[in-house]
């Protein structure tokens, strides 16, 4: 079985929108929640990770 519980389903607007193209796009909210950055250059990234030099600003 594939199902998220209830606690982990993401929440449109909150946790992610769609942009004109069709990509879901996560918000500063959902990256905190997560707890660590990903190092994948998110555009809403609390974490301050420069995908171009590959450090962590803050």
């Amino acid at each position: 079985m594939n199902e998220q519980s209830n606690e982990n389903k993401l929440i449109e607007g909150e946790d992610f929108y769609y942009t004109p193209e069709g990509y879901k796009c996560f918000t500063e909210k959902y990256h905190l929640k997560k707890g660590y950055c990903c190092k994948n250059g998110c555009r809403h990234c609390p974490y301050g990770f420069d995908k171009k030099t590959g450090k962590i600003k803050k």
